[in-house]
Protein backbone atom coordinates (compact mmCIF):
# COMPACT_ATOMS: atom_id res chain seq x y z
CA UNK A 1 0.00 0.00 0.00
CA UNK A 2 1.24 3.46 -0.93
CA UNK A 3 0.82 6.27 1.59
CA UNK A 4 1.32 9.16 -0.80
CA UNK A 5 -2.10 10.63 -1.58
CA UNK A 6 -3.36 12.32 1.62
CA UNK A 7 -7.11 13.00 1.54
CA UNK A 8 -7.68 14.07 5.17
CA UNK A 9 -5.64 14.90 8.26
CA UNK A 10 -6.98 14.80 11.82
CA UNK A 11 -5.28 15.40 15.17
CA UNK A 12 -4.66 11.69 15.74
CA UNK A 13 -4.98 10.07 12.31
CA UNK A 14 -4.23 10.57 8.61
CA UNK A 15 -6.33 9.19 5.77
CA UNK A 16 -4.74 8.23 2.46
CA UNK A 17 -6.08 7.02 -0.86
CA UNK A 18 -4.36 4.22 -2.72
CA UNK A 19 -6.38 3.31 -5.82
CA UNK A 20 -9.72 1.89 -4.70
CA UNK A 21 -8.68 1.82 -1.03
CA UNK A 22 -8.97 4.43 1.75
CA UNK A 23 -6.32 3.87 4.43
CA UNK A 24 -6.83 5.42 7.87
CA UNK A 25 -3.51 5.44 9.73
CA UNK A 26 -3.61 6.17 13.46
CA UNK A 27 -0.90 7.82 15.55
CA UNK A 28 1.23 5.57 17.77
CA UNK A 29 -0.47 6.75 20.98
CA UNK A 30 -4.00 6.01 19.73
CA UNK A 31 -5.82 3.35 21.75
CA UNK A 32 -5.50 -0.07 20.12
CA UNK A 33 -8.80 -1.09 21.71
CA UNK A 34 -10.57 1.92 20.14
CA UNK A 35 -9.12 1.13 16.70
CA UNK A 36 -10.22 -2.49 16.83
CA UNK A 37 -13.62 -1.44 18.18
CA UNK A 38 -14.08 0.97 15.26
CA UNK A 39 -13.43 -1.85 12.77
CA UNK A 40 -15.76 -4.15 14.70
CA UNK A 41 -18.50 -1.49 14.74
CA UNK A 42 -18.20 -1.11 10.99
CA UNK A 43 -18.39 -4.88 10.43
CA UNK A 44 -21.50 -5.12 12.62
CA UNK A 45 -23.23 -2.17 10.94
CA UNK A 46 -22.44 -3.66 7.51
CA UNK A 47 -24.57 -6.68 8.44
CA UNK A 48 -27.65 -4.42 8.70
CA UNK A 49 -27.53 -3.76 4.95
CA UNK A 50 -26.88 -0.04 5.29
CA UNK A 51 -24.86 1.56 2.52
CA UNK A 52 -21.39 1.95 4.03
CA UNK A 53 -17.84 1.47 2.72
CA UNK A 54 -16.63 -2.13 2.73
CA UNK A 55 -14.10 -2.95 5.43
CA UNK A 56 -11.07 -4.51 3.75
CA UNK A 57 -8.59 -5.14 6.58
CA UNK A 58 -7.05 -3.99 9.84
CA UNK A 59 -3.28 -3.98 9.69
CA UNK A 60 -0.08 -2.28 10.81
CA UNK A 61 1.95 0.02 8.56
CA UNK A 62 5.39 1.11 9.78
CA UNK A 63 4.38 0.18 13.31
CA UNK A 64 1.11 2.13 13.22
CA UNK A 65 -2.37 0.61 13.23
CA UNK A 66 -4.42 1.20 10.09
CA UNK A 67 -7.95 0.46 8.94
CA UNK A 68 -8.31 -0.16 5.20
CA UNK A 69 -11.70 0.52 3.62
CA UNK A 70 -13.18 0.62 0.16
CA UNK A 71 -12.67 4.14 -1.23
CA UNK A 72 -15.94 5.82 -2.17
CA UNK A 73 -15.60 8.26 -5.07
CA UNK A 74 -17.83 11.28 -4.61
CA UNK A 75 -18.43 14.46 -2.61
CA UNK A 76 -19.49 14.85 0.98
CA UNK A 77 -22.96 16.22 1.64
CA UNK A 78 -21.25 19.11 3.45
CA UNK A 79 -19.36 20.02 0.25
CA UNK A 80 -22.51 19.76 -1.85
CA UNK A 81 -24.43 22.00 0.57
CA UNK A 82 -21.66 24.57 0.28
CA UNK A 83 -21.44 24.37 -3.50
CA UNK A 84 -25.21 24.39 -4.12
CA UNK A 85 -26.90 26.54 -1.45
CA UNK A 86 -30.04 26.60 -3.59
CA UNK A 87 -30.39 22.86 -2.97
CA UNK A 88 -29.94 23.07 0.80
CA UNK A 89 -33.51 21.95 1.58
CA UNK A 90 -33.18 18.98 -0.77
CA UNK A 91 -29.87 17.95 0.78
CA UNK A 92 -31.14 18.38 4.35
CA UNK A 93 -34.15 16.19 3.55
CA UNK A 94 -31.83 13.52 2.16
CA UNK A 95 -29.62 13.81 5.25
CA UNK A 96 -32.54 13.24 7.64
CA UNK A 97 -33.91 10.39 5.51
CA UNK A 98 -30.53 8.64 5.71
CA UNK A 99 -30.48 9.04 9.47
CA UNK A 100 -33.99 7.66 9.82
CA UNK A 101 -33.09 4.68 7.63
CA UNK A 102 -30.12 4.05 9.92
CA UNK A 103 -32.34 4.29 13.01
CA UNK A 104 -34.66 1.67 11.49
CA UNK A 105 -31.84 -0.92 11.67
CA UNK A 106 -30.81 -3.18 14.54
CA UNK A 107 -27.31 -4.43 15.37
CA UNK A 108 -27.61 -6.33 18.67
CA UNK A 109 -23.84 -6.69 19.15
CA UNK A 110 -23.11 -2.96 19.12
CA UNK A 111 -22.30 -1.35 22.46
CA UNK A 112 -25.03 0.36 24.49
CA UNK A 113 -25.49 4.11 24.02
CA UNK A 114 -26.62 4.49 27.64
CA UNK A 115 -23.55 2.66 28.92
CA UNK A 116 -21.30 4.89 26.82
CA UNK A 117 -23.05 8.04 28.03
CA UNK A 118 -22.69 6.90 31.65
CA UNK A 119 -18.95 6.45 31.14
CA UNK A 120 -18.60 9.85 29.42
CA UNK A 121 -20.50 11.69 32.16
CA UNK A 122 -18.16 10.17 34.77
CA UNK A 123 -15.15 11.39 32.75
CA UNK A 124 -16.26 15.04 32.62
CA UNK A 125 -14.82 17.76 34.83
CA UNK A 126 -18.32 18.69 35.97
CA UNK A 127 -19.08 18.87 39.68
CA UNK A 128 -20.65 15.89 41.46
CA UNK A 129 -24.11 17.49 41.70
CA UNK A 130 -24.27 18.16 37.94
CA UNK A 131 -23.00 14.67 37.14
CA UNK A 132 -25.67 13.20 39.43
CA UNK A 133 -28.42 15.22 37.74
CA UNK A 134 -27.22 14.18 34.26
CA UNK A 135 -26.98 10.54 35.29
CA UNK A 136 -30.47 10.64 36.80
CA UNK A 137 -31.87 12.12 33.60
CA UNK A 138 -30.04 9.53 31.48
CA UNK A 139 -31.41 6.64 33.54
CA UNK A 140 -34.95 7.99 33.19
CA UNK A 141 -34.81 8.10 29.37
CA UNK A 142 -36.50 5.23 27.48
CA UNK A 143 -34.16 2.42 26.49
CA UNK A 144 -34.15 1.68 22.74
CA UNK A 145 -31.95 -0.48 20.53
CA UNK A 146 -31.73 1.47 17.27
CA UNK A 147 -28.46 1.83 15.35
CA UNK A 148 -27.01 5.24 16.30
CA UNK A 149 -24.05 6.80 14.50
CA UNK A 150 -22.77 9.07 17.25
CA UNK A 151 -21.21 11.62 14.84
CA UNK A 152 -23.82 11.97 12.12
CA UNK A 153 -23.08 15.16 10.21
CA UNK A 154 -22.96 16.07 6.48
CA UNK A 155 -19.18 15.51 6.35
CA UNK A 156 -19.76 11.82 7.09
CA UNK A 157 -22.07 11.28 4.11
CA UNK A 158 -20.60 10.74 0.63
CA UNK A 159 -22.73 11.11 -2.49
CA UNK A 160 -21.41 9.39 -5.63
CA UNK A 161 -21.80 10.78 -9.16
CA UNK A 162 -24.72 8.35 -9.58
CA UNK A 163 -26.45 9.87 -6.54
CA UNK A 164 -25.83 6.92 -4.22
CA UNK A 165 -25.29 7.85 -0.57
CA UNK A 166 -22.77 6.19 1.76
CA UNK A 167 -22.44 6.80 5.51
CA UNK A 168 -18.83 6.94 6.76
CA UNK A 169 -16.97 6.74 10.08
CA UNK A 170 -18.58 4.29 12.50
CA UNK A 171 -16.10 4.74 15.35
CA UNK A 172 -18.80 6.14 17.68
CA UNK A 173 -21.63 3.76 16.72
CA UNK A 174 -23.86 2.34 19.44
CA UNK A 175 -27.36 0.92 19.79
CA UNK A 176 -29.80 3.08 21.69
CA UNK A 177 -32.26 5.95 21.54
CA UNK A 178 -32.55 7.67 18.14
CA UNK A 179 -33.36 11.01 19.78
CA UNK A 180 -29.97 10.98 21.50
CA UNK A 181 -28.36 10.57 18.08
CA UNK A 182 -30.47 13.44 16.73
CA UNK A 183 -29.54 15.64 19.69
CA UNK A 184 -25.86 15.10 18.91
CA UNK A 185 -26.37 15.96 15.24
CA UNK A 186 -28.18 19.15 16.28
CA UNK A 187 -25.29 20.01 18.60
CA UNK A 188 -22.71 19.32 15.86
CA UNK A 189 -24.42 21.85 13.57
CA UNK A 190 -24.25 24.39 16.43
CA UNK A 191 -20.57 23.68 17.11
CA UNK A 192 -19.84 24.19 13.41
CA UNK A 193 -21.51 27.61 13.60
CA UNK A 194 -24.55 26.54 11.58
CA UNK A 195 -27.26 27.57 14.05
CA UNK A 196 -29.90 28.16 11.40
CA UNK A 197 -29.26 24.76 9.84
CA UNK A 198 -29.38 23.20 13.32
CA UNK A 199 -32.91 24.52 13.84
CA UNK A 200 -34.00 23.46 10.35
CA UNK A 201 -32.56 20.00 10.99
CA UNK A 202 -34.34 19.67 14.35
CA UNK A 203 -37.67 20.68 12.85
CA UNK A 204 -37.27 18.25 9.94
CA UNK A 205 -36.12 15.32 12.10
CA UNK A 206 -39.04 15.75 14.50
CA UNK A 207 -41.52 16.06 11.62
CA UNK A 208 -40.28 13.03 9.69
CA UNK A 209 -39.84 10.81 12.76
CA UNK A 210 -43.02 12.05 14.49
CA UNK A 211 -40.96 12.90 17.58
CA UNK A 212 -41.70 15.74 19.98
CA UNK A 213 -39.02 18.44 19.88
CA UNK A 214 -39.06 18.59 23.68
CA UNK A 215 -38.12 14.90 23.82
CA UNK A 216 -35.02 15.39 21.66
CA UNK A 217 -34.11 18.47 23.71
CA UNK A 218 -34.12 16.42 26.91
CA UNK A 219 -31.04 14.65 25.54
CA UNK A 220 -29.07 17.84 24.85
CA UNK A 221 -27.45 18.28 28.31
CA UNK A 222 -26.43 14.60 28.35
CA UNK A 223 -24.99 14.72 24.84
CA UNK A 224 -23.24 18.06 25.47
CA UNK A 225 -21.60 16.64 28.60
CA UNK A 226 -20.34 13.59 26.68
CA UNK A 227 -19.05 15.82 23.85
CA UNK A 228 -17.06 17.94 26.32
CA UNK A 229 -14.88 14.93 27.14
CA UNK A 230 -13.25 15.26 23.70
CA UNK A 231 -11.23 18.10 25.23
CA UNK A 232 -11.58 20.76 22.53
CA UNK A 233 -11.10 24.10 24.38
CA UNK A 234 -12.91 26.08 21.67
CA UNK A 235 -16.06 23.99 22.23
CA UNK A 236 -16.02 23.75 26.01
CA UNK A 237 -17.80 27.02 26.87
CA UNK A 238 -20.69 26.38 24.48
CA UNK A 239 -21.02 22.75 25.58
CA UNK A 240 -21.11 23.66 29.26
CA UNK A 241 -23.85 26.21 28.53
CA UNK A 242 -25.92 23.35 27.07
CA UNK A 243 -25.22 21.17 30.11
CA UNK A 244 -26.63 23.90 32.37
CA UNK A 245 -29.82 24.31 30.34
CA UNK A 246 -32.73 22.34 31.77
CA UNK A 247 -35.83 23.87 30.17
CA UNK A 248 -36.19 24.86 26.53
CA UNK A 249 -38.73 26.93 24.68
Amino acid sequence: MKLENVIAVRADKTIYRDGDKAIKVFNENYSTADILNEALNQARVAETGLNIPKLEEVTKIDGKWAIVNEFIEGKTLATLMEEHPEKKDEYLNLFVDLQLEMHSKRAPLLGSLKTKMTRKISQTQLDATTRYELQTRLESMPKHNKVCHGDFNPSNVIITSEGKAYILDWSHATQGNASADAARTYLLFWLAGNKETAEEYMKLFCLKSDTAKQYVQQWLPIVAASQSVKGKPEERELLLSWVDVVDYE
